[in-house]
């Protein structure tokens, strides 16, 4: 059978050669385990790795999702310490909607030493949203954080349920204690601003965001929260504008005008570093073109728009 599984000719008339070759060897080995035999088996076992991951592919293309298990699983008995199976056979088990199947196998990769943010981040996912469970969502998360102890992502999580919880002024004192201990940690004045946003002390936001520019001036994340600030610094006293009655438009019109205009021209340029810093990012593209119209400069609105256009094809 393992003669067939390459053969262009013979090949296709025995779709179930890696199977039938894997059952076989499986026998020969459970017999012949420390002998001469078991061994040849052992090896040429291991030769049909391609051959299983080969077929789950084909049979994951066709949607074949349970097909497409079994050979992952296959080929994970084969090689139990190679990634890849396992993370196929995640991925088969969500196109399936099988959480646990896919949990299982995220885990199997943890297990292995495989701790990546990717397979912590869909463990989490699954534990929040699917199985709305807090308990397993705070364990996971602080094996995340014992992996990646400097993870924006997993960081924020963690103070997002000490906030949900009320527990908003805990999280920030962790987070001083951990910036006493590490002073230029950009990521940790970027999950305390973005707390700060959360918990609506903006100008505390704005001072962690403007901190973390003295650090690292063409930071993504502190130059994208500073145009928002400005930005909505603008939209803000556009808005108190246009509810303003016609006698007071008149009287106070042109000083909130003037600062909507302040506001919308602070925002540029960190909006523009943030592109320069990540020019793949929608969101900052489609912010920039906003503020370009705002401030009347309407041609770099358009160029920006060309340039948002293309990213997305």
């Amino acid at each position: 059978y393992a003669a067939y599984i390459d053969n262009p000719i013979f090949g296709k008339q025995v779709p179930n050669a890696v199977d039938e070759a894997y059952q076989a060897y499986d026998k020969t080995i459970a017999i012949d385990k420390d002998g001469e035999w078991g061994k040849q088996a052992a090896a040429k076992k291991d030769g049909l790795y391609a051959g299983a991951f080969n077929n789950a592919v084909n049979a994951y293309n066709e949607k074949k999702y349970d097909e497409a298990i079994k050979f992952y699983t296959m080929a994970q008995q084969i090689r139990p310490q190679d990634t890849t199976a396992y993370i196929y056979a995640a991925y088969a088990a969500e196109a399936k909607q099988d959480i646990p199947a896919a949990k299982q196998n995220y885990k199997k990769l943890l297990d292995i030493g495989h701790k990546t943010p990717l397979v912590y981040s869909r463990l989490l996912y699954f534990a929040k949203e699917v199985d709305k469970s807090e308990p397993e969502t705070m364990a996971l998360l602080q094996d995340a954080l014992k992996a990646h102890p400097n993870n924006k992502d997993f960081m924020l999580e963690e103070l997002n349920i000490y906030v949900k919880s009320g527990k908003g002024k805990e999280a920030i004192a962790k987070l001083d204690n951990a910036l006493k201990v590490d002073p230029n940690n950009v990521n940790l004045y970027n999950v305390q601003g973005s707390l700060y946003d959360q918990t609506g002390e903006k100008e505390k936001a704005r001072q962690n965001y403007e901190k973390v520019l003295t650090i690292d001036p063409n930071n993504f994340d502190a130059n994208f929260n500073l145009g928002v600030y400005y930005f909505n610094k603008g939209a803000e006293s556009n808005n108190k504008y246009n509810k303003l009655s016609t006698a007071n438009q008149q009287k106070m019109g042109p000083k909130l005008i003037a600062e909507g205009k302040q506001g919308f021209n602070k925002a540029i340029p960190y909006f523009e570093a943030a592109n320069k810093a990540n020019p793949q990012d929608i969101a900052t593209m489609e912010t920039l073109a906003k503020v370009y119209i705002q401030t009347g400069r309407t041609k770099d609105a358009e160029a920006m728009n060309k340039k948002m256009d293309a990213v997305k094809k």
